[in-house]
């Protein structure tokens, strides 16, 4: 079996692929939408790397931990024997192990913090930091001890829809910093991984203009780039209120007395002004999401956490991702 072929055995139903890539316009709720579905491979019994590469510290906020190190952490376990753990992928880190692996630098590598120069490298030539990033979650993704893989899936909160090409892109982004050497082999590798069968790209929107406009934007941009884009995933889906279109003063009045509240001509105005204002929001959704379909992608659609995002809202994404995983699988095996 090639490196970057998929393990028989070794994928969730709906979700195949080993290493999720995860992304979004900012203000969509990616870094959430990635820690649910990490949560949601442990449900399924796998060992799971939730990685981020963007120095926020997301994770641990999410999750109510002290900030993650550069050392893979546990912070979840499942109940069918998976665990999540945990990984903030830092440039300047992942650069001394680089050159520590390649160069057999050890404290001379490290040395070279004391004077700047790691943060003068990374700066200087960035699209260097994003081949250190990917490089290192390509190391967790296909790592293996005795024989096995340490990881049976990889979820990384990526950058936003705006920088993701640029940034899972590594081959074209070191082209003019090295022609030959560990640098031109590493970008390679990561490129390869990247536009093999265990990769995919999840999209994160919301039912707004310009995110679902991003989100055409990117999938094109992956598609062109070779890199597989996954499945779009709707976030903080709004159920809706008005089933049967308008509603007429008359109705609301009888409504509002049948659960004896006030019927005044300024609260029946006002209720039938959010009424329309409902319908008009829930005819934009429509629209957008007929072109969420054209797009050609499984669609998941996670609902509004009306508590916001805690621990439990967590469990709950996962819980409508696994439920998203087998009626996909489902319908696979229906279709064929």
């Amino acid at each position: 079996m090639g490196v970057f072929e998929q393990s028989p055995g070794s994928a969730v139903p709906g979700w195949p692929s080993r290493l999720h890539v995860v992304t979004g316009k900012g203000g969509t709720g990616k870094t959430s939408v990635a820690a649910a579905l990490a949560l949601a491979l442990a449900g399924a019994g796998r060992r799971t790397l939730l990685a981020e590469v963007e120095g926020r510290q997301g994770v641990a906020q999410l999750f109510g931990i002290e900030p993650l190190p550069y050392q893979e952490r546990r912070i979840a376990t499942s109940a069918a024997g998976g665990e999540v753990r945990a990984l903030a992928v830092d440039a300047e880190e992942a650069l001394l192990e680089y050159l520590d692996m390649f160069y057999k630098l050890g404290a001379a590598g490290r040395a070279l913090r004391r004077f700047g120069a790691i943060d003068f490298a990374t700066t200087i030539a960035p699209g260097l930091r994003d081949v250190l990033l990917t490089g290192k979650v390509k190391e967790a993704t296909t790592r293996m001890v005795d024989h096995r893989r340490v990881y049976d899936a990889v979820v990384l909160d990526a950058p936003p829809t705006g920088r993701i090409g640029r940034f899972l892109n590594v081959t074209a982004e070191t082209a003019r910093l090295a022609k030959v050497g560990p640098i031109k082999s590493q970008s390679e590798g990561v490129a390869a991984l990247l536009r093999s069968p265990i990769t995919a790209v999840h999209v994160v929107t919301l039912l707004e203009e310009m995110p679902v406009q991003e989100t055409v934007d990117a999938v094109a941009e992956l598609t062109g780039l070779g890199i597989p884009v996954g499945n779009v995933i709707v976030n903080a889906a709004r159920p809706p209120l008005l089933r049967n279109g308008p509603v007429s003063q008359a109705q609301l009045r009888r409504g509002l007395a049948a659960a004896g509240l006030p019927v005044d001509r300024a609260t029946v105005a006002a209720l039938q002004t959010e009424a329309q204002e409902h319908l008009t929001r829930r005819a934009l959704e429509e629209s957008l999401q007929t072109d969420l379909v054209e797009l050609d992608r499984p669609i998941v659609t996670l609902p509004l956490l009306p508590d916001g995002v805690t621990r439990a809202g967590l469990d709950l994404l996962a819980t409508a991702l696994l439920t998203h995983g087998q009626a996909a699988a489902g319908s696979d095996l229906t279709a064929t």
